[in-house]
C-alpha cells in the first residue's frame, strides 16, 4: 500500500469513527421562541396569501354570474325564434315587483325554455329565490334580498318590450345588437332596471363593476360610469338602453 492509498484509507477509518462513535443524543423539543417564530412565519404567510384568495374568489363568482346571464340571453334567443321576432315583456317598470300573473314577462316567459319553473310558479311553491342560493335566478355575489316580496338578482332592460304598447317590441326594430342591452344586474325588488339614480338601477356587484348581456349574446363587466347614461341624459353610442321611436318616455310612465 504505497502512501497515497494510506492516507486514504485513515480519512475514511475517521470518519467511520466519528458517525458510529459519536453518542447518540436525544431528541430536543421546540422552545417558547422558536415556537412563536413559527407561528408568526405562518401568520404572516396567511395575511400575504389572503388578498390574492380573495381576488381569486370575486373573480370565480363574477364569472359565474355572467355565465347566468348567458344562460338568460340564450333563453332569449330560442323564445324570439318561436314567437315572430317578438321580444319577451320586461315586467313592472319603476316600482318594486309586485304582478307576476303575466305569461309573456320574461321572468315567466324564459325559464320553460330552459326546463325550469316560471317566476310565477316559484312564487306559488313558495321557491322564490333569494340572495344566496345557488342558481340561475341568483348572481352569488348578491347579498341582500331588497325591500319587496320578490328577488330578482338579474333584471331586464326597463326599456325594451314594455307595456305601453299593444305589442312587444321585435328583435328587428334594435339595431346593432352588440351594443344593447338586453339584461343588467338587478338591486333585488325590481324586474327590470334604468341607467339612472334610482332605486333601479343596476348594481356593481364585482369589485366597482357589473355584469352587463346585450341582445346578441355577449355579456361585458363594466364599471357604473360606462352603463349610466351621461350626465346630460343621452345614452354611450356603446351601451345603449333607449327603443327607437319607443312610446315609453321613461319610469315615470311605468
Amino acid at each position: 500500500m504505497n502512501w497515497r492509498e494510506r492516507q486514504g484509507r485513515r480519512a475514511v477509518d475517521a470518519l467511520y469513527t466519528s458517525i458510529y462513535n459519536e453518542p447518540m443524543r436525544r431528541d430536543r423539543a421546540f422552545t417558547l421562541v422558536e415556537l412563536l417564530v413559527v407561528v408568526g412565519v405562518i401568520a404572516l404567510l396567511i395575511a400575504l396569501l389572503m388578498p390574492a384568495l380573495r381576488g381569486a374568489r370575486q373573480a370565480a363568482m363574477q364569472l359565474e354570474c355572467a355565465a347566468n346571464m348567458r344562460q338568460w340571453t340564450t333563453a332569449l334567443h330560442v323564445y324570439v325564434d318561436e314567437n315572430n321576432g317578438s321580444l319577451p315583456r320586461r315586467g313592472q317598470g319603476g316600482q318594486p315587483t309586485s304582478k307576476l300573473d303575466r305569461p309573456t314577462d320574461w321572468f315567466n316567459a324564459l325559464p320553460p325554455i330552459m326546463r325550469m319553473k316560471s317566476y310565477q310558479q316559484l312564487a306559488s311553491d313558495a321557491q322564490i329565490p333569494h340572495s344566496g342560493d345557488r342558481s340561475i335566478w341568483v348572481c352569488p355575489a348578491a347579498v341582500s334580498d331588497g325591500p319587496g316580496p320578490y328577488y330578482f338578482s338579474y333584471s331586464m332592460n326597463m326599456g325594451l318590450s314594455t307595456w305601453s304598447t299593444t305589442t312587444p317590441d321585435k328583435i328587428t326594430s334594435v339595431a346593432s345588437w352588440s351594443t344593447f342591452v338586453f339584461m343588467g344586474e338587478g338591486p333585488g325588488a325590481y324586474c327590470a332596471v334604468w341607467p339612472v339614480e334610482a332605486d333601479f338601477s343596476p348594481v356593481a356587484r364585482h369589485r366597482g363593476k357589473m355584469n352587463v348581456s346585450f341582445l346578441d349574446g355577449h355579456v361585458a363587466a363594466m364599471r357604473a360610469g360606462e352603463v349610466m347614461f351621461l350626465a346630460d341624459g343621452a345614452q354611450r353610442p356603446d351601451v345603449r338602453w333607449v327603443v327607437p321611436a319607443s312610446p315609453w318616455t321613461g319610469p315615470g310612465s311605468n
